[in-house]
């Protein structure tokens, strides 16, 4: 699987969820729970991953958001 966005945002990542449902796009969410380790304060952005034959439809999807 490959990266194609990483955010310490929830809103962000729920909007980007989002997008990526609208483009029938699977993916996986890496380190969501690391939350529940870290005490909710951010440290650890979650990784938005999907499959290498969709990354460039996926990243298409997501050109615009603010990455920032």
């Amino acid at each position: 699987m490959e990266e194609v966005f990483r955010t310490n945002d929830l809103v962000k990542l729920s909007y980007i969820e989002h997008l990526l449902q609208e483009a029938g796009i699977e993916y996986f969410v890496a380190d969501q729970h690391m939350s529940a380790i870290e005490g909710n304060i951010g440290a650890f952005p979650r990784r938005v991953m999907v499959r290498e034959d969709v990354l460039r439809a996926a990243e298409n999807a997501l050109s615009g958001v603010d990455r920032g």
